[in-house]
């Protein structure tokens, strides 16, 4: 595929003074603490983490389980939820006054909500369920138990994950808006200074930039050896900070960011709300290239085209000097709690920078449209909204690996994110015997198994990043080890049937355990990889026929029989 092109110079820059960023008014007053306990969070609303914001409130349990979770305010639930990754057992209460809460990571429900989710359970045959429930169903009042604290799905520890979402939009809102708040008397920390070489073209891993230590003096930053910076004809600037609500404690991240030229605001980016399907962004907002590479999180203080972020203000953060004068540039940066810092230096116009035209280029990939490349051993598709910034493509082959059925396929490079998974198809190299087509499966170089159908010699799957790829077999079933079984297989004294499941390729797909033919419930923690049957008094004494049966995502099963006596 060829495709011209011609990168027009966009990002010329014009000072006006955007509007400062003004959060909007919330009720303060309705809503109460989930917990009785003292307010302390592990984690923050609009956190830096893996390819999202965090979206709510971690408040510390004291690293135990089984705290009793209130409801914020009066209410009902609207939604239960059981994930085996994700938010384990979750609920959601909607609010007459328009929000919704989140509660997430449950050891338990209270008892009019667990009955709700066994039926559902027991009713669709499987431990994942996600079903609504209209006003009239489970009432709830403010201060009420409606569950305890836990670990279960992908939680790292025991906390209670909270959320406040626009019950309409499904926006998640900073919960400390609400009146929700964490004691913090201590300023943000500004750590390190980037400016970036932009120079016209899309930011990608290749724009140049260069690191500007800082010092603290009289409670505002400036630069380690101050001196006017020469910028380049087209720049970016970008920090590394971060904050604290103790001066011991834990960083966090930051409210809101504002940098200005002149005192013209040219710049802004606040953590009051964003939209689930925009959180993966984090990825455009922050230099990717030097998360990936050096672990570092830089706030990248100027908006790709293609970053769907609804949290800037209306200027996109590019300086373009048209002057030999020296010019002002001041960072603010805040926490939701009102304390501030500051970071000020002076800048001029490099004159030996130019701004740079690319004619006439290959393969480019447009951000602003659908993209799309084949030939005849990969074909890709990639729907618009896909990229961040234009790139221009490039596709390589190398040689088979050892058992796989394809050559090695390198799509651009894996130190660009982009935004949502893409279409990649890859002719198999051979033929396959038909009973093993439905075990194909496209793969990564970093271990990384997409669900995957096979199709006229071709093998298709939606994947989430560029990277290597090729063509494999999964045709192994899962394992399945006992743990609580004894040898004489007598389980009066046990109140559970404890196994450890896994599996090498595909993933684990679905589980089903009987006993003497009966469909009974079995509980997966996917971090441990252990599911478990807690025996009820259904499971009357006497021996029984168990049967438990695991499949992966190709349908590779393994079934495991025996009897026990209860």
């Amino acid at each position: 595929m060829r495709l011209s092109f011609l990168f027009l110079l966009c990002f010329s820059f014009v000072y006006t003074q955007a509007q400062p960023y003004k959060a909007n008014t919330y009720p303060k007053e309705d809503f109460r603490y989930p917990l009785d306990l003292v307010p302390s969070i592990a984690g923050s609303f609009g956190d830096l983490r893996p390819n999202h914001f965090h979206s709510g409130m971690d408040f510390r349990t004291n690293q135990r389980e089984g705290y009793p979770i209130f409801a914020v305010s009066d209410g009902y639930i609207a939604r239960l939820r059981v994930q085996i990754g994700g938010f384990g057992q979750a609920f959601y209460i909607n609010h007459p006054n328009g929000y919704t809460s989140v509660y997430a990571h449950l050891s338990a429900y209270a008892p009019s909500l667990a009955q709700k989710v066994k039926s559902a359970q027991y009713n669709l045959k499987q431990f994942e369920v996600d079903f609504p429930l209209d006003s009239s169903q489970i009432v709830v009042k403010k201060g009420q138990v409606i569950g305890w604290s836990g670990n279960t799905g992908s939680s790292g520890g025991p906390h209670l994950h909270f959320e406040l979402r626009d019950t309409q939009t499904e926006e998640i809102i900073n919960p400390q808006l609400f009146g929700l708040t964490i004691p913090d008397k201590v300023n943000p920390e500004f750590k390190t200074l980037y400016v970036y070489a932009l120079n016209g073209l899309p930011f990608s891993e290749k724009t140049s930039k260069k690191a500007l230590p800082l010092v603290a003096s009289k409670g505002e930053y400036i630069l380690n050896t101050p001196k006017t910076i020469l910028l380049p004809a087209d720049a970016g600037l970008g920090i590394i900070a971060l904050d604290r609500t103790s001066p011991q404690g834990a960083f966090h991240g930051l409210y809101s960011i504002e940098l200005s030229l002149d005192e013209q605001v040219i710049y802004t980016a606040s953590w009051e709300r964003f939209s689930f399907d925009h959180t993966k962004a984090i990825n455009s907002h922050l230099d990717y290239f030097a998360l990936k590479t050096s672990g570092i999180s830089i706030h990248k203080s100027f908006v790709d085209p293609g970053n769907p972020l609804q949290i800037y203000g209306e200027n996109n953060g590019h300086i373009q000097l048209k002057d030999d004068r020296i010019h002002q540039i001041r960072y603010t940066i805040t926490d939701v709690a009102g304390n501030s810092s500051t970071l000020s230096f002076k800048v001029q116009r490099d004159p030996t920078s130019s701004i740079q035209k690319v004619l006439a280029k290959e393969n480019i990939f447009y951000a602003s449209q659908d993209n799309s490349f084949s030939n005849a051993a990969v074909q890709l598709s990639l729907p618009k909204g896909t990229l961040y910034n234009d790139i221009g493509f490039e596709y390589a082959a190398t040689a088979k690996l050892a058992g796989s059925y394809s050559q090695q396929h390198r799509i651009y490079r894996a130190s660009t994110p982009i935004h949502q998974a893409y279409t990649l198809s890859i002719k198999v190299d051979g033929p396959i015997p038909e009973k093993l087509q439905a075990k194909t499966l496209i793969k990564d170089t970093k271990g990384t198994s997409y669900e995957s159908s096979y199709q006229n010699g071709w093998v298709n799957a939606k994947v989430k990043s560029f990277g290597t790829f090729y063509v494999t077999i999964d045709s192994v079933a899962p394992t399945i080890t006992p743990i609580t079984l004894s040898k004489n297989k007598i389980m009066t004294e046990k109140t559970k049937l404890v196994f450890k499941i896994a599996d090498q390729l595909s993933g684990i797909g679905k589980f089903n355990g009987t006993i003497d033919g009966q469909w009974v419930l079995f509980e997966y923690d996917q971090k441990t990889g252990t599911l478990w049957h807690t025996f009820d008094e259904g499971t009357k004494a006497g021996e029984h026929q168990l049967e438990l049966e695991i499949t992966d995502k190709k349908e590779n099963k393994s079934t495991f029989k025996t009897t026990f006596i209860r």
